[in-house]
């Protein structure tokens, strides 16, 4: 079990926790290690039935708990929403007498069953696939490429055991579940629309071109995205607007959660990743090491791209209080100042930009030109943990 860093956090504080994230991202784990007097699991069958005839009977459990019982796990919680009242009644009745933890993968779901989120009572963190901090001395950068971070994948030692794990993730879970979560009653065209996802993943979305590609209606390929996006199976990294939009792009990139899903998903070589698509899959997985750390970890920071319509871009602009940062990243061992013209076109529109880098596979860290130049590894220790 790797140590995951949301847990000195759940460790610090007596608050109550909702805790969203993607099936298999190690939710159940993390919160059970916290050490729960009551946990009920709502994705067994028995459970689930139980407490969806009965949602009120959690509430008369808990007024007959004896005083010893303080901390309650309810795991896939998005399964009966209506569980939520009774936890708000036991928080507003006995302030201090419980400590919730909750789980979920769906945040539609919960939004769907016009669940109580409980604002201002609970503390809502985003659990994701393992940060490279996380894994520690078992980051290995082509091992993450091509089989991406899942915890109970990444940890399994066999090759091609992870390969199979991953592609049985991908067709289980996200063709099954994700595709009945929607509703879906195009079936092939949202197969083809997820396919057509992970191809553009790290690119700016076109809803229009997926329309035509997929098959399917604008309104239909719209409700098929937000699915994606509300069962936590993607993200989307925002444009950056600046002082003027005028003759900036403004359309979002998106990116799956997790880069060995997206190689699966497009039936992607597992073995080791593609030698073409090294700086796409590289660029993912800075996307994804500084998207999982917003909220908790990075509370102040903000995630965008930067495109002029002039072509000028630069893949990711971290708002964090103040200050701009722009962030390039180059699959390549040496870095060039032709390198630097979209890092110098945000510097001219912004006097907020603080620091300028580019990330790259080189060995050694580099100043040029006013740029930070940074292996990736030195990069990743930069980032806040």
């Amino acid at each position: 079990m790797y140590d995951r860093i949301l847990v000195r956090y759940l460790q610090t504080t007596g608050r109550s926790a909702l805790m969203l994230g993607p099936r298999q991202v190690g939710k159940s784990t993390l919160l059970s290690s916290i050490g729960p007097d009551l946990s009920l699991n709502l994705a067994n069958p028995r459970t689930f039935r139980d407490y969806a005839k009965h949602p009120e009977r959690l509430q008369r459990e808990l007024e007959a708990a004896p005083p010893t019982m303080k901390t309650v796990f309810l795991d896939e919680v998005q399964r009966v929403p209506a569980l939520l009242d009774a936890v708000q009644v036991c928080l507003d009745d006995q302030p201090g007498r419980f400590r919730f933890l909750l789980s979920g993968s769906s945040a539609r779901k919960l939004r769907r069953g016009q669940a109580n989120l409980l604002p201002g009572r609970v503390h809502v963190h985003h659990l994701h696939p393992l940060l490279a901090a996380e894994l520690g001395q078992d980051f290995e950068l082509d091992r993450v490429l091509a089989h991406g971070t899942l915890p109970g994948i990444y940890s399994e030692r066999d090759s091609a055991t992870r390969a199979a794990d991953l592609r049985s993730y991908t067709d289980t879970y996200l063709r099954e579940e994700i595709q009945a979560e929607a509703l879906v009653r195009n079936i092939g065209g949202f197969a083809r629309l997820l396919d057509l996802m992970a191809a553009s993943s790290g690119r700016i979305l076109n809803v229009q071109a997926l329309c035509r590609d997929a098959g399917l209606g604008y309104e239909t390929t719209r409700r098929y995205i937000d699915v994606l996006e509300d069962t936590l199976v993607m993200f989307r990294v925002p444009a950056w607007s600046g002082s003027s939009r005028a003759s900036l792009v403004r359309h979002a990139k998106i990116f799956l959660f997790d880069i060995g899903v997206r190689n699966a998903l497009l039936r992607r070589p597992l073995d080791a990743p593609l030698p073409d698509e090294r700086g796409v899959l590289l660029e993912h997985l800075i996307a994804c090491e500084l998207y999982r750390r917003l909220g908790t970890l990075w509370p102040e920071a903000a995630l965008y791209h930067y495109r002029t319509r002039h072509g000028a871009e630069v893949d990711f602009v971290l708002e964090v209080g103040r200050e701009v940062w722009g962030i390039e990243v180059k699959a390549s061992r040496q870095v060039s100042r032709r390198m630097l013209s979209g890092l110098s076109s945000l510097k001219d529109r912004c006097d907020r930009v603080a620091r300028r880098i580019v990330v790259f596979l080189g060995e050694r860290p580099q100043r040029l030109d006013g740029v930070d130049v940074l292996p990736l590894e030195d990069f990743l220790l930069q980032l806040p943990t």
